[in-house]
């Protein structure tokens, strides 16, 4: 693996997380909830998929544990939350917004379908798994916001992009492309997948 290849993932990683919890701090200021709730939607948001994943997969300890750095910034974030989503939105418009979601939904279903397959699942559960990972943070937030998942009330393409992606992750990976080379490309396949859906409105028959 790459050094340099290595380092990129690891702060598409990190922007990844931060666009999650920035969607549970959108979430947390609308219901007008204080510093606690917000920390607890935030950290839900961000690392719930993952969560969900590793329990079913018996899988420890949890990343957000392996990774405390994370949630200690989220933690941080959340006791400022009005004052970060001020700057964030002088800063980012809501084009960027999306685009930052795109990449960690893509990011995190691949990457839980690569647990799933290193923990030897068969590859429709590994490729079920990495979806869940993606899409679960943000179902747990709406939840526990008392929402119906935006999940199932958008009919736009979201976790259809992340089981498509994660099937271009097994191709690659069966014909033994490099490890790093088949998440940046599956991962770019969820992305583009999800803004052109996006763009051109893309609905799923009812």
């Amino acid at each position: 693996m790459h050094p340099r290849l290595t380092f990129a993932l690891a702060i598409i990683e990190g922007l990844a997380i931060l666009a999650y919890a920035f969607s549970g701090f959108i979430e947390a200021r609308k219901r007008r909830l204080d510093a606690v709730g917000t920390f607890l939607v935030a950290l839900a948001t961000a690392f719930g998929g993952g969560t969900v994943r590793d329990v079913l997969l018996e899988r420890r300890p949890f990343y957000w544990v392996e990774h405390q750095s994370y949630v200690i910034l989220i933690f941080v974030l959340s006791l400022f939350a009005p004052i970060v989503l001020r700057m964030a939105s002088r800063l980012f418009n809501e084009r960027a917004l999306l685009i930052a979601d795109a990449i960690g939904l893509g990011l995190f279903s691949i990457s839980g379908t690569s647990i799933a397959l290193d923990a030897s699942m068969p590859p429709f559960i590994a490729v079920m798994m990495g979806v869940v990972t993606g899409v679960f943070g943000g179902i747990i937030r709406d939840v526990v916001c008392n929402e119906v998942p935006l999940l199932l009330r958008d009919s736009r393409p979201y976790a259809t992009c992340a089981f498509a992606g994660c099937w271009v992750y097994l191709l690659l990976d069966h014909l033994q492309v490099d490890s790093v080379y088949s998440v940046i490309a599956a991962t770019g396949f969820i992305l583009i997948a999800r803004l052109v859906t996006f763009k051109l409105d893309v609905r799923l028959p009812h």
